[in-house]
């Protein structure tokens, strides 16, 4: 089985499997317990708590471990609304996950007023849109994701945060890194240093399922979420998931020991798959082309078939790709991010997205390259919307002129 979906989810490293091992048999006492075997997983969270903020560059006691980045973002928007009822209004952008575009538009609801910006064919932000929306004293939270988990394409935080920073400081501002940490650099202490709130998961970067974090700057204004016991500083009632947090910050630790070779790989992997895709099969749209993106993600258009015919046909062959968020795979509307860049209705349901990770080899790209051009002549031979005499979409003439 070939395995290119890790934007959706990454395979546990067996080294954080090691890490956890211990806290999931023999140490599974409570943290909050006050007898000795408790006070040794106590210290061992603590530790956990102090190498996660290590590598994001801020304090232990701004880190808040979650169950996952869905309730992270939740937890950083409803806890910065319910922190400053006078102001009303948010703004998010037209491609966010629905981790945080559901969230802002649930606050729409309850009289929230929603400025959501929208980006360019190449998916990148209106930066000036942004700027205009922005109202002093009355804008409660800027978020604007770090990286896009469908197209790839990295907006820039670290000018954005300053822009609002200099409108009102204090407006918040939330970046949801779900598909950045590890990947790209981030440090809260240096140019992310007027971020106010981050959030992530473990499952995408070979941690498990179950476990994320959300930072929290010391000072911002943002209520709890979940009540219950003191944990988490009283921040998030729960008794802590060990395991799983020893795993997260074993998976970040990993990262970081071979983050400039893993990253150059991935990298010129990726750009071997796009460059062999387009130079093989016509009528291709690289989606986020021209838009600063990540190393490891590549969002293909096939023009005139569907994403879903692909991912079949992939599946044939035993390669597990995606057609863009996996949150929203079982809709059959097209991806909200796609609908955004405005790509072409020929186009817009036949998206692919492969994302690679450490563990992508270049015999599976090679065999990607091998099948993928096959599979969709295949699809375009059988499509109602494809010329075969011409081998181009049906109905289009001069079409790079029409694009």
């Amino acid at each position: 089985m070939i395995y290119i979906d890790n934007n959706a989810t990454t395979a546990v490293a067996p080294e954080v499997v090691d890490a956890m091992r211990p806290y999931l048999e023999s140490e599974y006492y409570n943290p909050s317990s006050l007898y000795e075997p408790a006070e040794k997983v106590q210290k061992a969270l603590r530790a956990a708590r102090s190498s996660v903020a290590a590598h994001l560059g801020c304090r232990a006691d701004e880190i808040l471990f979650t169950s996952c980045a869905t309730e992270s973002n939740n937890a950083a928007i409803f806890g910065a609304a319910a922190s400053n009822p006078k102001r009303r209004q948010i703004i998010t952008t037209r491609v966010e996950h629905p981790a945080v575009l559901e969230v802002c538009r649930e606050l729409g609801r309850r009289g929230y007023t929603i400025a959501e910006i929208p980006v360019d064919t190449a998916g990148n932000l209106d930066i000036a849109g942004l700027a205009r929306a922005l109202t002093p004293g009355g804008t409660l939270l800027v978020s604007v994701m770090h990286a896009n988990n469908e197209t790839g394409v990295v907006f820039p935080v670290e000018r954005l945060v300053r822009l609002v920073k200099q409108v009102d400081p204090a407006i918040l501002f939330h970046t949801d890194a779900t598909q950045s940490v590890t990947k790209l650099p981030i440090d809260l202490a240096g140019e992310f240093r007027e971020v106010d709130l981050l959030s992530f998961s473990g499952h995408k970067i070979h941690a498990p399922k179950g476990v994320g974090v959300l930072f929290i700057r010391r000072g911002a204004p943002v209520r709890p979420f979940l009540f219950g016991g003191h944990q988490e500083s009283g921040r998030r009632g729960g008794t802590e998931n060990v395991p799983y947090i020893i795993g997260i910050a074993r998976a970040m630790e990993l990262a970081a020991e071979t983050h400039e070779a893993d990253i150059a790989r991935i990298t010129r992997l990726r750009d071997k798959l796009e460059s062999g895709i387009v130079s093989n099969i016509p009528y291709i749209e690289v989606n986020g082309k021209g838009a600063p993106r990540m190393p490891n993600t590549l969002n293909i258009a096939c023009h005139s078939i569907e994403g879903e015919g692909i991912l079949y046909s992939l599946n044939e062959y035993k390669i597990c790709a995606s057609s863009g968020s996996a949150c929203t795979s079982g809709s059959l509307d097209p991806s909200h991010v796609l609908t955004a860049m405005r790509v072409p209705f020929t186009a817009i349901h036949g998206s692919v997205r492969f994302s690679l990770s450490r563990y992508t080899t270049e015999e599976e790209i090679d065999r990607i390259l091998e099948v993928f051009p096959g599979i969709v002549a295949n699809l375009r031979a059988m499509s109602p919307y494809w010329d075969k005499e011409k081998n181009e979409p049906a109905g289009f003439r001069n079409w790079t002129e029409k694009k």
